[in-house]
This record gives C-alpha cells, sequence and structure tokens, in this order.
C-alpha cells in the first residue's frame, strides 16, 4: 500500500503539514498553493489519476481537498473508483469500513444544503480553453479540470477557430 500525502498551502499553518505527513509515514509528499481566483488543484488531480487500488489519499485536514463538500464527495467517488482510500489526520476519519459511510453521509447532508453554484469555478474563457488544448491537454480532461462539460469545451473550441 502506498500512502501518498498531499496538502495545499493556503495559510501559514498549511507550511507544517508537509512535516506532519512525512512523519504520519506517507511515502510521497505533493503540495500545491493554488492561483488566488481559482480553486483548481493540478497536483491534486494528477494524484488522483496515478493512485491506485489499496493506496491511500493522507491529509491533514478535509478542507485541503476543496472548498465544499461536493469537493471532497467528488474526490471520494474518484478515490472509489480507483480502489483507494482516503484518511484525514485532523480530525481522525478514514473513508473505509463504517467511518467511511458515515463520513459520506455526513458530507452529502452537508452538501445537499449548500447552494448549488458552491465550489463552481467561474465560465472558462475560450482563450483559456485553447492555451490548455495548446499544451496538449485533451478535450475531455479540459472539461475535467475547469468542471465544464465536454459540450462547453467543444463549442468554445469552435468559437475560436471561427
Amino acid at each position: 500500500m502506498l500512502r501518498i500525502g498531499y496538502v495545499r498551502l493556503r495559510d501559514p499553518e498549511s507550511a507544517s503539514d508537509t512535516v506532519t505527513l512525512k512523519a504520519l509515514g506517507c511515502h510521497v509528499v505533493r503540495a500545491e498553493e493554488p492561483a488566488p481566483d481559482t480553486d483548481e488543484s493540478a497536483v491534486l488531480f494528477s494524484i488522483l489519476d496515478f493512485i491506485g487500488a489499496r493506496d491511500q489519499l493522507v491529509i491533514t485536514r478535509l478542507v485541503h481537498l476543496g472548498p465544499s463538500a461536493r469537493c471532497v464527495l467528488e474526490v471520494l467517488d474518484r478515490l472509489e473508483q480507483r480502489g483507494a482510500s482516503l484518511y484525514v489526520y485532523e480530525p481522525e476519519l478514514n473513508s473505509e469500513g463504517p467511518g467511511g459511510r458515515a463520513l459520506r453521509a455526513a458530507l452529502e447532508a452537508v452538501a445537499s444544503l449548500e447552494p448549488a453554484s458552491a465550489g463552481r469555478r467561474r465560465r472558462p474563457a475560450a482563450q483559456e480553453i485553447r492555451e490548455l488544448q495548446r499544451a496538449g491537454v485533451g478535450p475531455v480532461e479540459i472539461a475535467r479540470r475547469l468542471g465544464v462539460s465536454r459540450m462547453t469545451v467543444w463549442r468554445k473550441l469552435k468559437a475560436v477557430e471561427a
């Protein structure tokens, strides 16, 4: 089992989290500082693409996974699809077993109370989509990264070409 630590560097407290994750036995620790105008997490998405069955994503606090319960649920879904699990250091939570079911139920309850737009990105500009395409990112991946549908990506690309 591979333990992968992840921390989003948003506040001074987060800087010490990398040391904590190493002390928790993480084989790999990745940190990122997202751009101030977005909550996109390229490093987190690459971890979720890489993580394998029986591996574990380790974080110090749930807030590192995103600004809303919906974002955290999305990460949990992707981990489950890959056969991996989540471990949160503070408060101590695990996505496996009965505690995992309780965690998911609590997050779903909170997500149901959030406004529909909570945690959603702004509408991406056509130029932003075009830049990702030029960087070699495919339309499906662009849609996933930007939190929009594939059709939106295709429409914006078509508009730029016209």
